[in-house]
């Protein structure tokens, strides 16, 4: 049987919500929505999410909040921070937290799968990096997949996430050099051609 991924979309315009909806329902995705962090934080108690996105300005927990505790609590969950309010400082901040990606709204369905395909791509190589110690780890996902919600399914789930966290957090302190010049890159061609444009 094969299981759609699972992907959350934060933001409290309902609308950006069902965009998503309507681009990745039919691409292997099934959607799943949160109007605000707090509620979003919920939903990711009962369920494994395979993609998070969150808008970075809510009211309440803001998205970059929401992407810190995401992480803290799922380091191997891809977030990608969408806005419309994107500033250099919350680029380098979202960053730093080890987000997937920071775009830019208006989004259009070529870029909704795209970021999509992408941190899920960049999710399999970390999993992977974490293979020798991960058994335990696959088979807690598979349990809760398959909506078997035991306590024997909790306990490998807590045994697998013990002996991942090392590699896991291995993959992000060696990735995070190459995101930082990515960064520095992206940051300074921007201010170049600002700079040449506005002559």
């Amino acid at each position: 049987m094969n299981t759609k991924l699972q992907v959350l979309v934060i933001d409290d315009d309902a609308v950006v919500g069902r965009s998503f909806d309507r681009v990745l329902s039919d691409k292997g995705y099934q959607v799943s929505t949160a109007l605000s962090g707090e509620e979003a934080m919920e939903t990711i108690r009962e369920t494994d999410f395979d993609v998070v996105f969150t808008d970075i300005k809510m009211p309440g927990m803001d998205g970059l909040e929401v992407a810190e505790r995401i992480k803290a609590r799922c380091p191997w969950t891809p977030v990608v921070v969408i806005t419309g309010y994107g500033t250099p400082d919350n680029e380098a901040q979202a960053s730093v937290l080890g987000v997937s990606g920071f775009v830019h709204k208006p989004l259009t369905p070529e870029i909704i799968e795209s970021v999509t395909l992408k941190a899920v791509k960049e999710a399999e190589v970390i999993l992977e990096a974490a293979e020798p110690c991960e058994t335990q780890e696959v088979i807690a996902k598979t349990v809760s997949k398959a909506g078997v919600h035991s306590k024997a399914g909790l306990i490998a789930k807590n045994v697998g996430l013990f002996f991942a966290a090392p590699f896991v957090a291995l993959a992000y302190v060696i990735a995070l050099p190459f995101v930082g010049f990515y960064m520095f890159a992206k940051l300074g061609r921007e201010a170049y051609v600002k700079k040449h444009l506005s002559k």
